[in-house]
């Protein structure tokens, strides 16, 4: 039985005001946050992916990178976007 899981947006723009101002940061983010919420017991880890944007295009090189830094959790796609 799954008992907690999360869906990443993975949004990012080059603005000052933002966290993440690089396609390359929005990747590691979403690796980094896989890896901790595995520690921290979550089961399951979904990436939203964004057709014909800057951000998260390919789920696949992400869902890869995330599965070797991982062991336990569930990773997939929360929504796939077919504009």
């Amino acid at each position: 039985m799954k008992t907690l899981g999360f869906l990443s947006f993975g949004h990012w723009t080059p603005s000052p005001h933002s966290g993440t101002q690089s396609a390359k940061e929005a990747l590691q983010q979403s690796v980094e946050l896989a890896v901790a919420a595995e520690e921290l017991g979550v089961d399951q880890a979904a990436y939203r992916v964004h057709h014909f944007a800057r951000q998260l295009a390919s789920p696949f090189p992400l869902l890869a990178a995330a599965g070797a830094r991982t062991e336990r959790i569930e990773l997939g796609t929360g929504v796939i976007d077919m504009r």
